[in-house]
Order: C-alpha cells, then structure tokens, then sequence
C-alpha cells in the first residue's frame, strides 16, 4: 500500500484543529442564567413594567441561550442600600436599585437629584441621563458594569394634610428617597426622614411619618392611596426632585460572555433601555393620578408663585452641593453644567 503524505497530514491538521473547533462552537452556543435582585414586589411597575419585559426581551433575542431569574422584594437577602455591592461582588448578576440608598458615595449622579434641577419627564431625564453618564460617570461606576440609569418622572409630597403652601410643611414628618430630597425638603421647613420604599407602608400606618416623596409609579405597589388621602404636585419643569435608578451587572459576569451575548445585552443596555424605562415611569404618572383621583383622593397642584418660593429656598440646597464636590475634588459646576445641557437638548428632541 502506498503512503500517501498529503493525506496523512490533512488528518493530522483535522485531529489538532477539532479541539479548537469544538470550543468555538461551544462558545457560540453558550447558555447562561442570570440573577437579577431588586427590592420591590412583583405586582410593582417597575418590575411588571420595565425589569420582566426587558428581561424576556433579552431572553428572545438569545433565542433562550440567556436567561435571567427575577428575584424581587429583596428574596437573595441583604437590604436596598446593599444592592449595588451585590452587583460588584457577584451575590446577584443583575440589580436594580437607587444610588441615592446609599448617601454621598455616587456625587456625579447626585447633579441630577439636585431640587429643581431634572424635567417633569421621565423620557427626557432617562435619555439625559445616559448622556451625562457617558461623559461624567465612568470612574464613579467603575465596579460595575452599567446597563443602563434612569431617572422617574415628577416626585410629589403625599401626606396625610393638604399642602398648599411651604408653611404646610412645617413640622411635618416626611419620607425622603435621596440625600438631596430630604436636604430640599428640610429647607422648605419639613421634618426628612430617610428610608428605602418597602418601609414606607407600615411607617404611615404606625404614624411614624405623615407621608412620603415618591413618584405616582410608586403609589399602588405600597398602597399609598390608601394611606393617605392628600397629594401634592408642584407644577412644570424643572421638577422638585427625581431619584436615580441604576441597572447594573456584574463585571466578570458580563466578560465571561461569549461575544454574540454580549452584543444582545449591548443592544439592550444605554439610550434603548433607559428610554423604555422612561416611557414607562411617564406612562403610569397619568394611570396612577387618574386613579387616585377617581378614589377620592384630593390632588392639589401649588400655585406658580408658590412653586418659585420653593425653588429660591431650595437654591441653598446646590450651593453646599457644589461646595462638597470641590472638596472632594471634584467640578460640581461643570458636572451641573453638564446636565442641565443634556437636559435641554433631550427636552427640545422629546
């Protein structure tokens, strides 16, 4: 029988190169499941609304290959502040959670909660906000990875009184998201008492507060509505305040992808997703306040005058803010500069 060399080394080629070809296809048909925690109730808009929609939306892109698991109402443990330490330290794969829960760590993010500063829409505020993010916030979210920041829409005061006036506040015992949020509200002469939203339910019943700061998305997840009878807007743009939300991913997790993966949450990361996030904050604002108002409950919007009494009180609120960031050395007026001008073009664009 004849030697045939030519074809003894293509087999040889064959037989080395198949491992390789095996672990490219291998890598091509990875399949991952992803835990996603956040710390809201399921029957939330939030999590109903926007984080299961976006997550199916991924998973069907991956033609199942990614899959992620939702774990609301803090069921991997921990509380809301720890969240974005559960992204960086891979407890969970995926969180949603308030920057703000954790006060003066994230000061580049905090231009936007400034009273007074962010638009009246979510929309406008979630694609500024991305924008912003890519010029400012790099180093201040190095630990993750981000898929994407939004803000809410308008936050309103629902309390037990009606509140016209910024003599109405006075004494009167609030629940604040933010830092900032409860600096505004302090100035304006009401009493700031800081907690994560879960806790906002029972501490109206037991009277530990007379009411909340929340957006009206918010409202029926913690049965506000019925807790209190009196909601107060203050009226245009900018708005009195806005809390942050994050969407972020663990660092490894999101390297440890195969490319194709990683594309599909590229896709679905930045300006794409924070604008369905925005649409849904603005969407449930006019669902939710035509609710409440067709229970009963009394909506009482400010007079302009007003709402400039409360903006020119407030103004002191930014100026120690400004004077914190140069002491940790950093440019407050350009970041500030820097997101109201993101601000008015997405609010020109909107």
């Amino acid at each position: 029988m004849t030697f045939d060399r030519r074809r003894f080394l293509l087999g040889a080629g064959t037989a080395v190169a198949a491992p390789a070809v095996l672990r490219a296809t291998r890598a091509n048909a990875q399949e991952v499941t992803l835990k996603m925690h956040h710390f809201l109730p399921p029957v939330a808009v939030g999590h109903a609304r926007f984080l299961k929609p976006w997550a199916d939306k991924v998973a069907a892109e991956s033609n199942g290959r990614i899959k992620i698991d939702i774990f609301p109402s803090m069921q991997l443990g921990g509380t809301p502040p720890q969240l974005f330490d559960q992204a960086r330290d891979g407890v969970a794969d995926l969180v949603w959670t308030l920057p703000g829960y954790t006060p003066g760590r994230f000061t580049g993010l905090e231009a936007f909660e400034l009273p007074f500063v962010a638009n009246k829409r979510a929309l406008v505020n979630s694609l500024a906000l991305t924008e912003y993010a890519q010029q400012n916030l790099a180093a201040e979210l190095k630990d993750v990875h981000p898929i994407c920041l939004w803000t809410h829409d308008h936050g309103l005061i629902h309390a037990n009184k009606q509140i016209k006036t910024m003599e109405d506040l006075k004494g009167l015992k609030l629940r604040f998201p933010t830092r900032l949020a409860g600096e505004a509200l302090k100035a304006l002469g009401a009493n700031a008492i800081g907690m994560p939203v879960p806790q906002v339910p029972e501490s109206l019943a037991q009277r530990v507060i007379d009411g909340a700061v929340i957006p009206w998305e918010v409202v029926p997840s913690v049965k506000v509505q019925e807790l209190v009878k009196f909601h107060t807007e203050i009226p245009g743009s900018p708005t009195f305040y806005v809390a942050t939300f994050i969407l972020a991913m663990n660092k490894a997790k999101y390297e440890a992808l195969a490319p194709d993966l990683k594309a599909i949450i590229d896709r679905n990361s930045g300006a794409a997703a924070a604008g369905m996030a925005g649409k849904v904050w603005d969407e449930q604002a006019i669902v939710v306040s035509d609710m409440v108002r067709k229970r009963g409950n009394t909506i009482t919007v400010i007079e302009e005058a007003e709402a400039a009494r409360w903006r020119k009180t407030t103004e002191p609120v930014i100026e120690a803010w400004l004077k914190s960031t140069k002491e940790k050395g950093l440019d407050g007026e350009k970041l500030l500069a820097s997101a109201r001008a993101a601000l008015a073009k997405h609010e020109k664009a909107a």
